[in-house]
């Protein structure tokens, strides 16, 4: 989803994650390839160029602008998700392909319907998909149901802003989370992504949309907005490019961007 919306109390349980992966199933690679077509995502593409699409975005809108603490549950409930794909996102499946990605605990943040924390999961990588919405978690744990890797990932319901993990990660994959939550909390996603991130950890962020747009969600993201919450925390950009592979109307409003963390940081 385009993100996990704020409230004061949330539920929390506590959790003991496995600090190396594991699963009966004995495979490196995801149970999903890059290689092959989807039907579903055909007719994606199709929708993505629909007016139907920039309807559903202004009733999301809506929904958020009167229930800011509800309305992603409520977006979920109602099917008002045009962020959604219906399968794990091309340029993650491609990575995943070219086996470029760290191994070790990898976090989802704004998971959704779960496609891209089933696609990363395999016994060398454990998924956590964290999601807000008690509605996108039913979905994503009944999309989950036949993975071959599911001891490999979990879904946890939580502010990302205040849950507290027992361990850091290795991997944080960001899309469709960064543009959804509201412009003054970048600061305080900047913050949550040092504490989350293993020093020598990877950050990956699908920046969108990065074209000229007014209000949100989901909001107009640069690259100099990522930089101004990632560089005072020791971030570094290895690779920023534009994500081929992009979606129906999302194509020219991607980048691909990997990042990670220096020894040392300034707040300055």
């Amino acid at each position: 989803m385009f993100a996990i919306s704020f409230r004061p109390h949330i539920l929390r349980l506590p959790i003991n994650l496995p600090s190396k992966p594991g699963g009966l199933f004995h495979t490196n690679k995801p149970f999903i390839s890059v290689t092959r077509t989807n039907p579903k995502m055909e007719e994606k593409r199709g929708e993505e160029n629909h007016p139907k699409n920039s309807t559903e975005v202004e009733k999301m809108q809506g929904l958020l602008s009167v229930d800011s603490a509800g309305g992603w549950d409520k977006c979920w409930e109602q099917g008002l998700t045009p962020w959604d794909l219906g399968q794990p996102t091309p340029v993650l499946l491609q990575l995943l392909d070219k086996e470029t990605l760290p191994k070790g605990r990898v976090l989802v943040p704004g998971c959704g319907a779960g496609h891209d924390v089933i696609a990363i999961a395999n016994p060398e990588r454990y998924v956590v998909g964290l999601e807000l919405s008690e509605n996108a978690l039913k979905r994503a744990r009944e999309i989950s149901l036949s993975s071959p890797n599911a001891k490999c990932f979990e879904f946890i319901e939580a502010d990302f802003f205040n849950w507290r993990p027992t361990e850091m990660f290795d991997l944080i994959f960001d899309y469709t989370f960064f543009c959804a939550i509201e412009p003054h909390m970048r600061a305080s996603w900047g913050t949550r992504m040092h504490e989350l991130l293993k020093q020598d950890g990877e950050l990956i962020t699908l920046m969108f949309p990065t074209d000229d747009r007014d209000g949100g969600p989901p909001y107009r993201v640069s690259v100099a907005d990522y930089e101004e919450v990632l560089h005072p925390w020791g971030f570094k950009a290895t690779s920023i490019i534009d994500n081929e592979l992009a979606v129906g109307r999302r194509k020219g409003s991607e980048k691909l961007g990997r990042w990670k963390r220096c020894l040392s940081h300034s707040q300055l």
